[in-house]
């Protein structure tokens, strides 16, 4: 490496560079925010039908950068998928307003106005195959109802479609994303669901060229699985989004260097070793493979930023390690979208309250940016699964690491199984509860409540000895991008709030 930038320019090319990266969903992906991880690879292969990940994983990113074919161009010469070159893709469903589907107005319309969810599929799976008398009209009651009395030439356009496509070497795909918003009824979006995955096995086993591919939360499937067991098939060659370590750093890297300014060139100049690609007239720029996947070679460039120690030496850790350790949750899973976050609010932070600072981070500024993305990942959890608030907020002001036994004392202080029981009445289908899955498996048995808050990530166990079993003497603990926005304390942890 040659002369590094000095820290406060260090510090605004970090700013600028992560501006706006945490609103990923709202953003549209361009070539210089392509980041391809390696584990990433196995969602872009079209017969990966499910893509599995949490929030702010790259669901949406993916799906989006699917349906851009220079985006795809670019991905299919990393990745060395050539199948990717060699699609047809639309939108079968996401968050943008386009007519290829029904938006947030039109789809709770159709189905107050007795269209079945089989039919609204579908009526979109043919309408972007081209079937002639869909293409005639936007109106989608419309649609639906000549898919109702047409099932016969809806197959032939099936058959057709397929044919031509073998014929031109290519796969017609159809990309579904944010499937959380496809109503606010829960056990409406799970059947909707479990049908758009009935029509995806059809498509997976009944054609040779068309294709659907669903970007969803691992809940959702499993919800899935409940009303079409038959979706099984599809998880076994599901993709899962994950992001390792390096990754996360890879990611960050790739984001400084991709800047178009005078600071990402010296950027790229002093670390060496980026290749340049030119994709749809702009230029993307790639890490050499040492500064993506290796440890060695990252750690001491994010040094360069952030320094060696959280604090004034070793004991209080290295922000390398530090800082993806504070962001993990139970089961070590990391989201880029809190990662990223965490790394925009420490630049800020420094900005303000340690301009002088010899490195572009301060240490304490990370330490904020840690309590902000718990913020942001608290709001996440809380949207998708409600009742984890119900379980956690009786708990706030506890010390972790915590018995087993005090926290369900507490729970039962503040009659949970109750408060359980009520948030999911709210969901609960008359004729049959058990198919709708809005809160844990049995709110009655708060031992059970314990396993289901572990297998989310918010709990952990911290066993004293490798073979002690989870009990009500068993020590429990959340991790810190949980535990600070609930509001619970640690012990020589981060503090809840700056000092």
């Amino acid at each position: 490496m040659t002369e590094p930038l000095p820290p406060g320019e260090f510090r605004d090319l970090v700013s600028r560079a992560l501006e706006g990266t945490v609103d990923a969903d709202t953003r549209l992906p361009r070539p210089q925010t392509l980041y391809m991880p390696d584990a990433h690879r196995a969602a872009l292969y079209v017969d990966s039908t499910v893509v599995q990940g949490e929030r702010g994983v790259g669901k949406t990113f993916w799906a989006r950068s699917l349906l851009d074919k220079h985006l795809r161009a670019a991905a299919a010469s990393e990745y060395r998928i050539n199948r990717l070159n060699r699609l047809e893709v639309s939108a079968g469903y996401g968050t943008d307003l386009v007519s290829d589907y029904p938006g947030p107005l039109a789809l709770p319309s159709l189905l107050a106005g007795g269209a079945l969810p089989a039919e609204i599929w579908q009526a979109i799976l043919l309408t972007a195959l081209g079937q002639a008398e869909l293409r005639k009209t936007e109106d989608w009651n419309e649609r639906v109802l000549w898919v109702r009395t047409n099932a016969q030439s809806a197959e032939a356009t099936i058959r057709r479609a397929d044919s031509e496509a073998a014929a031109k070497n290519i796969v017609r795909l159809l990309v579904f994303d944010g499937l959380e918003h496809l109503h606010t009824d829960w056990d409406t979006r799970n059947r909707l669901i479990a049908e758009l995955l009935r029509l995806a096995l059809q498509m997976r086993f009944g054609t040779h060229n068309i294709r659907l591919k669903v970007f969803m939360r691992p809940d959702m499937l499993d919800a899935a699985k409940q009303l079409f067991p038959d979706a099984s098939k599809l998880s076994g060659n599901a993709a899962h989004l994950e992001w390792t370590r390096t990754d996360l750093y890879g990611l960050l890297f790739h984001h400084l260097a991709n800047e178009d300014d005078e600071a990402a060139e010296r950027f790229r100049h002093f670390t060496g070793g980026w290749n340049g690609s030119e994709t749809a007239a702009q230029v993307r720029y790639m890490a050499p493979p040492s500064l993506r996947n290796e440890e060695q070679t990252q750690r001491p460039l994010f040094e360069r930023i952030a320094g060696e120690f959280m604090g004034t030496n070793v004991r209080q850790g290295r922000p390398y390690a530090w800082l993806p350790n504070h962001l993990m949750d139970s089961n070590s899973r990391i989201s880029p979208r809190t990662f990223l976050k965490a790394l925009s609010v420490a630049a800020e932070t420094t900005q303000a309250t340690h301009p002088s600072h010899g490195r572009a981070l301060h240490y304490d500024a990370l330490r904020d940016g840690v309590r902000e993305a718990s913020k942001v990942r608290v709001d996440q959890i809380v949207e998708d699964t409600p009742w984890v608030e119900l379980a956690i907020a009786p708990l706030k002001g506890c010390q972790v690491p915590i018995s087993m036994r005090e926290i369900i004392r507490i729970w039962k202080d503040q009659d949970l199984p109750q408060l359980l029981r009520e948030e999911m009445s709210r969901y609960a289908q008359a004729n049959s509860p058990k198919l709708v899955r809005t809160g844990p498996r049995d709110p009655d048995h708060l031992e059970h409540l314990v396993q289901d808050l572990k297998a989310l990530g918010v709990l952990r166990h911290r066993p004293r000895t490798k073979t002690e079993k989870l009990d009500l003497y068993s020590l429990l603990d959340l991790p810190d991008i949980y535990r600070l926005a609930f509001g619970l304390g640690r012990l020589g942890g981060i503090p809840l709030t700056k000092k």
